[in-house]
């Protein structure tokens, strides 16, 4: 189980991609993440399906077509830079990713049943949320949140954590449906480390038998699934800040972020909050 939470850089990596998690691979529904690396000059083509996806720059700028619309994304310098544009792409549609200068781009997707319009993301309205305090302290970009972003299923976000640091704490989960209180949604965790040489580390921990269980070296490039579980928390090594991407969606007929504490650390809620 541990093997195959943990999905390293590269393997996973064809047709186009550098790491491509679709839901026959996660051994689950709904959730998917792919990562596409371009060339100077370079092209990606491919057809949304049965999913909804975000285009997120990851390294670089890129033009996306789709639908009959054009959307330009200035991009940045690399994670560490701050908020970024991106497109958000419709089910059953053809979509073009070309990149003049080359970079490096996040696809996000969720298999969803509604087929909302294709739009674009201005980084200056993605709100910037900073959470926890000392050194459990993080950054959170709420690019495609349940409360900023309108997708059908689809939740996406970009965790920064200062080197050193702690984030995902308390552990917590999202893995039962309980109105009000807990929303069921499959995990992806997509990480990116600042600086050669760089590593964090990543747990995850059963909430019923025979459930997730793993803790993982994690380095640029490298995904984490979570099925299930209790998730955190995401460490940093002193020195090198880490970014990771989460992509959520699960079977809730309201698109929603509803999470449960671990019982042993709900004394520390206050640091994640």
């Amino acid at each position: 189980m541990s093997n195959e939470l943990h999905v390293p850089r590269g393997s996973t990596a064809g047709a186009g991609h550098v790491l491509d998690i679709d839901p026959k691979r996660a051994g689950w529904t709904y959730s998917s993440l792919r990562v596409v690396e371009l060339a100077a000059g370079g092209t990606h083509t491919f057809t949304t399906g049965d999913s909804e996806w975000i285009v997120l720059p990851l390294q670089g700028g890129c033009t996306v077509h789709v639908t009959g619309e054009v959307f330009t994304l200035l991009g940045r310098e690399g994670v560490f830079a701050g908020t970024t544009d991106f497109a958000y792409l419709p089910r059953d549609a053809r979509a073009q990713i070309s990149s003049g200068a080359g970079g490096r781009f996040a696809l996000a997707g969720a298999k969803c049943e509604r087929r909302l319009p294709a739009r674009y993301g201005p980084a200056p309205e993605v709100p910037v949320e900073e959470r926890g305090s000392g050194n459990c302290a993080r950054k959170v970009r709420n690019f495609a949140s349940a409360d900023a972003f309108v997708c059908d299923r689809l939740i996406a976000v970009e965790v920064i954590t200062p080197g050193g640091n702690w984030s995902s704490y308390p552990p917590h989960k999202h893995d039962e449906h309980r109105p009000g209180e807990e929303a069921e949604l499959e995990e992806i965790y997509y990480f990116e480390i600042d600086g050669p040489n760089g590593f964090g580390y990543q747990r995850v921990s059963p909430s019923r038998d025979g459930g997730a269980d793993l803790l993982a070296e994690v380095r640029s490039g490298d995904a984490v699934l979570v099925p299930d579980g209790w998730h955190g928390p995401s460490v940093a090594q002193p020195g090198h800040d880490m970014y990771y991407l989460n992509v959520m969606a699960g079977p809730g007929e309201t698109r929603e972020w509803r999470i449960c504490f671990h019982p042993d650390h709900v004394e520390s809620t206050g640091v994640y909050r």
